[in-house]
């Protein structure tokens, strides 16, 4: 962590420059990431620029509620959410950023709006148990998983926000009736509840199930503990909706009266030293070029390669989505 701090100090020293160390009006942050990994990216902010912040933590809908319900009267300068559905959703409240703040960020995580931008990229993944699946059994589209042959052995979490990005984006490339008998057919299949995706994966291991649909950065952090854990993960074949891309990302509120802070706080997470920080502790891809990813990721080439065409912008009809999840008594 030390050296990974001198990075960041250094990177944001050439960055901002040292004129930018006199004080600052504060800068108020709703975060939908989790304190753990965004803490110290906050800290180093305010050590190297000298803006000083106050972070709300929550859950990503927790905050996106606050912000809808607070609305022009909120004191929020800035939110960073862990899913694209709810900065999707929240657009129009976000002020519109300079157009090279998107067109720094690599075209699968792009936001086309330019209301919002990416900060870290991860994909939908399916784990699977080394010890009970075969290579010939993985299946090749996600919609396979509704076969026989996997009745009783796949894990999912209906209320996690990931999952529920994955589903709106199922509808708007494939449509509700066929998201629909997806979720029908699962449950038909006796799919198994779980809370979120580390249990899930907790669930292979212990042998319950043998396949799981999480986001591709939380197998790293169990394999980081034990080389031999037996778990590992897929994707789907070449653009099925499996593999689709989501992102962490932020936006400026518009009421917002701290705009040149937050931006600077926007270009910081842009950053090399903060990219490479995100990718190694969080295990999530970096968004813009030049930055290495964990050794544990496939390469930013093979992700645009088998992700599926979507507008990240779009993945924003949550409700829609809750509706569909609340009719098949998932929620």
């Amino acid at each position: 962590m030390t050296s990974l701090t001198g990075k960041l100090a250094t990177g944001f020293a050439l960055l901002f420059g040292m004129g930018s160390m006199a004080a600052a009006d504060t800068l108020t942050i709703y975060s939908g990431r989790g304190e753990a990994l965004v803490a110290p990216l906050i800290a180093q902010f305010e050590a190297d620029t000298g803006i000083k912040t106050e972070v709300r933590y929550g859950s990503t809908s927790e905050m996106a509620a606050l912000l809808q319900e607070e609305g022009a009267n909120s004191p929020a300068d800035l939110f960073w959410a862990q899913d694209a559905g709810a900065l999707g959703a929240l657009a129009p409240l976000f002020a519109e950023l300079p157009a090279a703040t998107n067109e720094s960020v690599l075209e699968v995580f792009r936001d086309p709006s330019n209301k919002w931008v990416a900060t870290s990229g991860r994909t939908r993944v399916l784990v699977y148990s080394t010890e009970r699946v075969e290579a010939g059994d993985l299946p090749a589209k996600i919609t396979d998983l509704t076969d026989a042959k996997y009745k009783g052995r796949v894990a999912w979490a209906p209320t996690n926000g990931g999952f529920q990005a994955f589903v709106t984006g199922f509808r708007l490339v494939h449509g509700d009736d066929a998201a629909k008998a997806w979720v029908d057919g699962m449950i038909a299949n006796d799919a198994k509840v779980y809370r979120n995706n580390g249990t899930q994966i907790e669930a292979i291991a212990a042998g319950e199930v043998d396949f799981g649909l999480v986001n591709n950065y939380y197998l790293g952090r169990y394999t980081a503990k034990d080389a031999e854990f037996p778990v590992d993960q897929a994707h789907f074949e070449a653009g099925d909706i499996g593999n689709l891309v989501l992102v962490a990302g932020t936006g400026i509120v518009e009421v917002s009266d701290n705009k040149e802070n937050a931006q600077k706080f926007v270009d910081y997470l842009l950053s090399p030293a903060a990219q490479q920080y995100i990718t190694l502790q969080g295990y999530e891809y970096p968004v813009v070029k030049g930055v290495i990813p964990h050794a544990t990721l496939e390469s930013l080439e093979e992700v645009q390669e088998i992700s599926p065409k979507v507008d990240v912008n779009q993945i924003g009809d949550l409700e829609g989505t809750l509706a569909l999840l609340r009719e098949a008594g998932l929620l």
